[in-house]
């Protein structure tokens, strides 16, 4: 892969990372807040019904698991950005054959090529 691909899928995970470091910190400032409540001058912020506790337990409960899938990409940018500085980003990490650039197009952080990543997938 030459210099100058190279420099633009840095750019472009630099500019993935912004966006997800966004998501990230917006999807905790919710998940983080305290659950439940109304502004109808209650003195609790709990909820008073069983159906609603369940639906704001749910909402949590999904916005967790969205937080540590975006925590995910955003570790995997981080190691994509040191693969760019090592010179060993687009290489496979199993079978070490060049990742095609579609793929990283598409997939800018891979780190196998889609026969290594169908062939763990198999075996998981």
């Amino acid at each position: 892969m030459n210099r100058t691909d190279q420099s633009r899928f840095k750019k472009q995970l630099l500019d993935m990372a912004h966006r997800v470091k966004g998501d990230v910190d917006s999807t905790s400032e919710e998940t983080l807040k305290a659950q439940g409540g109304e502004a109808s001058g209650n003195l609790s912020n709990v909820p008073l019904h069983l159906a609603d506790l369940a639906s704001d337990q749910y909402e949590h409960e999904v916005s967790l698991s969205l937080l540590e899938s975006k925590t995910q990409t955003l570790e995997e940018i981080s190691e994509a950005l040191e693969r760019i500085e090592r010179k060993e980003f687009g290489v496979c990490e199993r079978c070490h054959k060049d990742i095609p650039k579609k793929r990283l197009e598409a997939v800018p952080f891979a780190r196998y090529c889609i026969e290594c990543a169908q062939e763990m997938e198999r075996e998981s």
